[in-house]
């Protein structure tokens, strides 16, 4: 009877402790910008080969979708930490959610526009008067600051362009209700040449080229939380674990791909799709070791606040992102 009841009180302490750090403070909660596939690939890689167990970390990825918008997720307390693009962040914290980013593993801008070269663009100058796919739900932002030093309207007036709101597809294009549409590097550009129009019918924009790239997918906390040690405690193991993940899959694409894949519960993305993207991706996150590089910041910033009349933000941002988390993930 002893012995029974030692066994069933060791139980219960077993799965008290695996509950506590199911939902205590060990439990990392990540909110994606988007649906599971390989631009998230460091995190479902670092989640695969217990990267976050290593760092007695339990984390739920939850994938996005667009009806989701991250930075309304945390506001209300379903994440711990977002994956945002910094206009779409920072619009948000001006707006009075105080978001702050504490790691930027991407370094470069996917955005692209993507147009045929039958309507006779050649070169930003030639978008007056043209219809332009734009996506919105907080991606408009880094077009419309664009625009605006373009000194190009986009109320479709004349001399302007007209803003075509775009799904998150190439639909526009391809029944050329468009003439340029927004894709990425790593996704909708290929569905375009998947649909059957070739490289060389298409002129593409890419935003980094153009001086405008604002900064993409990096990863955003509330600020309340990093006064607490815990949580900066937390948020290091897991940046940590994350950029180790981010690694590995740039090291080896295609078992990053099939792992992104393993984790897609819609069964939507495919083998060749996925491998393709993460090699995209991984041009995207080269040169980054995580921690926010200043300059890209100021940049960004400063592309965000040529907004004429129209500005993204409004007045420069202070204590919008921190080194905290990075300087103890990266020593």
């Amino acid at each position: 009877m002893q012995k029974m009841l030692t066994g069933l009180l060791a139980g219960a302490f077993s799965l008290a402790a695996a509950t506590a750090m199911a939902e205590g403070d060990d439990h990392v909660t990540l909110q994606l910008k988007w649906v599971t596939q390989a631009q998230f690939a460091g995190y479902y890689v670092a989640a695969d080969k217990g990267f976050y167990e290593e760092e007695e970390l339990v984390v739920d990825i939850k994938p996005g979708g667009p009806d989701i918008a991250p930075p309304q997720v945390i506001a209300g307390g379903g994440a711990d930490v977002i994956i945002d693009w910094m206009p779409s962040a920072l619009a948000s914290r001006e707006k009075g959610v105080p978001l702050v980013n504490i790691a930027q593993p991407f370094k470069s801008s996917g955005m692209m526009l993507t147009c045929r070269k039958e309507t006779g663009i050649t070169s930003p100058a030639d978008f007056k008067d043209k219809t332009l796919g734009v996506w919105f739900f907080g991606n408009e932002y880094p077009f419309l600051s664009w625009m605006s030093q373009l000194g190009i309207k986009t109320d479709g007036s004349a001399g302007g362009v007209t803003v075509l709101k775009q799904g998150f597809n190439v639909d526009p294009l391809l029944q050329k209700q468009a003439d340029c549409v927004s894709t990425m590097t790593y996704n909708e550009y290929w569905q375009v040449i998947d649909a059957g129009i070739p490289a060389d019918e298409l002129v593409v924009f890419k935003y980094q080229d153009q001086g405008v790239a604002t900064l993409e997918d990096g990863l955003y906390v509330l600020e309340k939380n990093l006064k607490d040690p815990a949580f900066v405690s937390k948020m290091a193991r897991f940046v940590k674990a994350s950029m180790k993940g981010w690694k590995y899959a740039a090291e080896h694409p295609d078992e990053a791909a099939d792992i992104v894949l393993e984790n897609d519960a819609s069964g939507a993305q495919t083998e060749k799709h996925q491998r393709r993207m993460m090699r995209e991706i991984s041009k995207l996150t080269a040169g980054s070791n995580g921690a926010l590089d200043a300059d890209d910041y100021e940049r960004t910033v400063n592309t965000l606040l040529k907004g004429g009349s129209s500005p993204v933000i409004t007045k420069r941002p202070v204590d919008a992102w921190t080194h905290m988390i990075t300087d103890k993930a990266l020593k």
